[in-house]
């Protein structure tokens, strides 16, 4: 039975889904030019003309865009399973450019390094989600921040000297996320059944 005086409750539900989508397909566009903005202004600078890095543990240190990228990463696979691969494509041909807007200065490596990332993750999680989400969201995390770290440091910086914090720190958050996850499926599952 619908409660939702004057609406269909198929479109409510449509409504809510459509929201839902684009809220995550903002959130996911939005990590892009953070963590541009992020690497300019979050955390200590290492050397002259270096990025501002913070602590990521372990003793390692990493640019501060670290946290959002491993944050799009899971953001990336979360909004496959709720609208599909073109529509991430399509975010993805949508951040490219938006990365350019905040820090011209790391620009080029950071659409390089995002577009190729983005995509070995896309292609790593498409192949493992049917198996499992979870192992889909770990080890397509792992490969996009592993071909990001590379790719951006060496671009950006000339060095990768960086490439152990920025992994840590992209698994750190995609551990974190998908524990994040797991959480809000749990709880979802027992107010189902309530």
């Amino acid at each position: 039975m619908c409660l939702t005086a004057g609406w269909n409750c198929a479109s409510v539900k449509d409504m809510e889904k459509n929201i839902k989508t684009l809220s995550l397909f903002t959130v996911y566009l939005a990590t892009i030019p953070l963590a541009n903005w992020f690497i300019n202004n979050v955390g200590t600078v290492g050397f002259p003309g270096g990025p501002h890095t913070i602590p990521v543990g372990f003793g390692y240190q990493a640019p501060s865009g670290v946290l959002l990228i491993g944050f799009a990463l899971f953001a990336r696979d979360l909004l496959q399973e709720r609208a599909g691969r073109k529509a991430v494509l399509l975010a993805i041909m949508i951040g490219l450019p938006l990365s350019v807007l905040v820090n011209p200065a790391v620009a080029f490596a950071s659409t390089v390094a995002f577009g190729v990332s983005e995509m070995a993750d896309f292609a790593v999680y498409d192949r493992l989600r049917q198996y499992s989400k979870s192992a889909g969201i770990f080890f397509s995390g792992v490969v996009g921040g592993v071909v990001d770290s590379m790719l951006f440091l060496w671009l950006a910086f000339g060095s990768i000297q960086f490439w152990q914090g920025q992994v840590i720190g992209k698994i750190m958050m995609t551990l974190v996320c998908l524990f994040i996850l797991r959480g809000i499926n749990a709880v979802s599952k027992r107010m189902s059944t309530v």
